[in-house]
């Protein structure tokens, strides 16, 4: 038989469904029994049921229905009894909710059983006694035995009979609370000598369909005349009693009075319950009629208690009465905490009121005792929101954050409001997941690398390192060299980084003395989805190593001419031949430049300058020396080791042209034939020796050597110091010597001596003489630096 249904449902501004369903199902249907299409009344499709994990939460510990998730039906599992299950009231329902999860859904659903006519009436006793005097007087009431019958309603007892009807005839009073009491009345006098005993059949009978019943067998002793019958003092007695009295605790005393004496007279006390469980409760003194407890009452299974007690007398007469007893509650029940439906993980970018956990409150209690508060542990970021009574849903209050909460452990307590007041908690474990929400970061803003010029390809510049506060894969950090250039070149030809460690490498060996620095830009990246991102600047600074000579500027060396500097025979101490012009690439110490005096031909005429590189004169010159000096000074920079260059620096001694001429003249036809006589001897020994050829080869590529070096000299992109010879300075007075002298020299044909006058500022007077020429001289005036003639034939410095 197909239940009918009732479907109401509200919405929550929770975001939890909750819903109402009423089926009506006779009892006693066979396992599996249809009962009612729950997906179609609650207006669900059959999928939503099978992806919400659909499910019954039902406080009972029998399972009486089953959800059929795929079918969308509610079913019966278990043969249901309803006289087992609710035994007289009514209406008789099972009432349990259905579950969804993704999202969070609850409904409630009620599945009222009907009552069938399983039952027949029954008497507690097959057969009942009665000791009858002869005496008593028509109308007399005897209380019978009630008959139970399990079922309700229309099903429940309806009649009784009395068979035979000669003596007694029956008499049902109805009682306020709408039980009947079965009473014999007798309607014709007794006579013990005519019938000493009578058997009476007493028949239940219901109102079901078919009709059932149950019959109990009356014997009556008649007895000799006992014409009073026990009275009570009133006929309805009310106590109280406190749930959970101790056992021997005394409830109330009736009373009752028998007009007659002696054996007649004597009263006895009864309970004559038979439908419910009050004498496993409650006894009477037979003698004194007082009520004691000899069970455990409680209050939440029964809260109050109807005694019927029979006064009887030795002479059968009876009276009856009621007792009441009302159970008065005790806060003796703890609230209790059901979970329905929970997530143990949450996504830390949760929405805000995203449900988490649903809970049912129940407290057995009643009025004050029965009323639940529930709060949760401070500090958390959820709430606890009530949707109906006893019903409430833990909820995302504030934003989550798992870097700061990785774990949240909330503990739900809830207290009644009784005196004292009792309370229960539960501890809920919730794990919130990571969600890409943290990019990573640099340990530093900048980063600043140092590395040597000259290095290895691949040497491991600098480590860059950055963090993720995320957690598993969204904390996996990679690095990504940026996209840029330095001086027009792709910054990954210069270095490189490693997408794991962040180890930067450089990929090519870097010169100082082309690039000083350069920066780039290194981007962390985290392996979330999407990916977050952050980059860093990285400076690498190249430090300098001493591995440029320092590069000699002036005097310039020539193979063609000889550049000779002019001192005068009248030179005092101190007096300035020239100045050694030197240059080193390097940067720092490695360019500070010392000068010093190798070799000369007389050491104690010259010094050279530690610092400056000027050449003076250390003693008064004679005419005692040579007019040829040469000198060799050596140029030395700071670095470690030091690296050096040499120059050599012609000096003319003399005061006039003439005896500059004659005396280099000579120098270069020496020159000439000491070259020629070393090539001879070098043929010579080249054909008596192999060992001689090798010792030639190597003076010629030193020669080679020194040839392209005063050749890279001349055409190198080096900074040109700008040289003036001694005494000379810039008009604007940025030069390197301490005085403006610009003079002209005159040379007389017969005498030494020369004439001196000053000219105009910029102009050169420079003497050059030729190996070739016959000893003319030529006046040259020019505007261009000697540096600009790096062919000229000898030149001359008069000073």
């Amino acid at each position: 038989m197909k239940g009918q249904a009732l479907l109401f449902i509200s919405l929550l501004s929770l975001g939890s469904v909750i819903g109402q369903v009423s089926y009506t199902i006779p009892e006693e249907m066979t396992k599996g029994s249809f009962i009612g299409n729950i997906a179609q009344d609650l207006g669900l499709e059959n999928k939503r049921l099978t992806s919400g994990k659909a499910r019954i939460y039902t406080r009972d510990s029998d399972g009486y229905i089953e959800l059929n998730r795929e079918r969308g039906v509610l079913l019966v599992k278990e043969r249901i009894d309803r006289e087992a299950l609710c035994r007289q009231t009514t209406p008789c329902a099972l009432h349990f909710q259905i579950i969804l999860e993704n999202p969070m859904e609850f409904y409630s659903v009620t599945v009222q059983i009907t009552d069938i006519n399983d039952n027949a009436p029954t008497f507690e006793e097959g057969q009942i006694k009665f000791k009858i005097s002869e005496s008593a007087v028509i109308g007399a009431q005897f209380v019978l035995e009630r008959a139970v019958d399990m079922d309700v309603g229309i099903n429940d007892l309806q009649r009784y009979e009395l068979k035979p009807t000669d003596n007694f005839a029956l008499k049902l009073q109805t009682n306020a609370d709408g039980n009947k009491n079965v009473e014999m009345v007798l309607q014709k006098p007794l006579d013990r000598e005519k019938q000493e005993q009578i058997s009476l059949v007493l028949t239940a009978v219901d109102g079901g369909e078919p009709q059932m019943s149950g019959t109990m067998l009356i014997v009556i002793t008649v007895l000799d005349a006992n014409d009073n019958a026990p009275v009570f003092t009133q006929p309805t007695y009310k106590a109280t009693v406190h749930e959970n009295s101790p056992k021997g605790t005394v409830v109330a005393t009736v009373s009752a009075s028998d007009a007659d004496q002696g054996s007649n007279g004597k009263i006895t006390y009864s309970i004559t319950n038979t439908l419910d469980d009050v004498r496993k409760v409650f006894k009477i003194n037979r003698e004194n009629g007082e009520v004691t407890l000899i069970g455990n009452v409680d209050y939440e299974e029964s809260r109050n208690f109807q005694i019927n007690v029979r006064a009887s007398d030795d002479g059968g007469l009876t009276d009856s009465c009621k007792l009441i007893v009302d159970v008065q509650d005790v806060n003796d029940n703890r609230p209790e905490i059901n979970i329905m439906s929970k997530s143990n993980v949450i996504a830390e970018d949760a929405q805000l009121n995203t449900v988490v956990t649903m809970i049912n409150i129940e407290d057995k209690d009643t009025g004050e005792n029965g009323k639940v508060q529930c709060f949760i542990s401070e500090n958390v970021p959820f709430i606890l929101k009530t949707s109906t009574t006893n019903f409430y849903s833990l909820v995302t209050d504030s934003e989550l954050d798992r870097e700061r909460l990785s774990e949240c452990n909330i503990t739900v307590t809830c207290s009644d409001e009784g005196v004292p007041s009792l309370s229960s908690s539960v501890t809920l474990t919730l794990q919130i997941s990571d969600v890409n929400d943290n990019a990573p970061v640099f340990e530093r803003s900048t980063y600043e690398a140092y590395i040597v010029e000259n290095n290895t390809p691949g040497l491991s510049i600098f480590t860059v390192k950055a963090r993720d506060a995320d957690w598993n894969q969204n904390s996996r950090v990679s690095y990504i060299l940026e996209d840029s250039s330095v001086n027009g070149v792709p910054v990954s030809s210069y270095v490189s980084v490693s997408a794991d460690s962040g180890v930067i490498h450089a990929v090519r060996s870097f010169d100082y003395e082309q690039i000083k620095d350069f920066h780039f830009r290194v981007k962390a990246q985290d392996g979330g989805s999407p990916p977050l991102s952050s980059n860093v600047t990285v400076k690498v600074l190249i430090q300098d190593q001493n591995d440029n000579p320092p590069q000699v500027l002036y005097p310039v060396q020539t193979g063609g001419s000889l550049v000779a500097e002019m001192v005068p025979r009248s030179a005092d101490v101190g007096y300035l031949v020239t100045k050694v012009v030197a240059v080193d690439v390097d940067s720092g110490q490695n360019a500070w430049l010392s000068y010093k005096l190798q070799k000369a031909t007389d050491r104690a005429l010259f010094e050279v300058g530690l610092q400056n590189g000027e050449i003076r004169t250390i003693r008064q010159v004679t005419d005692k020396d040579a007019v040829k000096q040469r000198l060799t000074v050596i140029v030395e920079d700071n670095g470690q080791p030091s690296r050096s260059a040499t120059v050599i620096v012609n000096v003319a001694v003399a005061d006039s042209f003439p005896e500059v001429l004659s005396e280099f003249t000579d120098f270069t036809q020496d020159k000439e034939y000491n070259d020629n006589l070393t090539f001879y001897l070098v043929l010579a020994l080249a054909v008596v020796s192999f060992l001689f050829i090798t010792c030639l080869v190597v003076i010629i590529s030193v020669k080679i050597y020194r040839w392209r070096q005063s050749r890279v000299m001349f055409h190198s992109n080096l900074p040109v110091i700008p040289y003036y010879p001694p005494r000379y300075s810039d008009t604007l007075g940025t030069g390197t010597l301490q005085h403006v002298y610009n003079y002209e020299v005159c040379r007389t044909t017969d005498s030494r001596k020369s004439d001196c006058k000053f000219g105009i500022a910029g102009s050169q007077n420079v003497l050059i003489m030729d190996p070739s020429s016959t000893g003319t001289m030529q006046r040259i005036q020019s505007e261009k630096s000697i540096l600009d003639e790096p062919d000229s034939p000898l030149e001359v410095r008069l000073l």
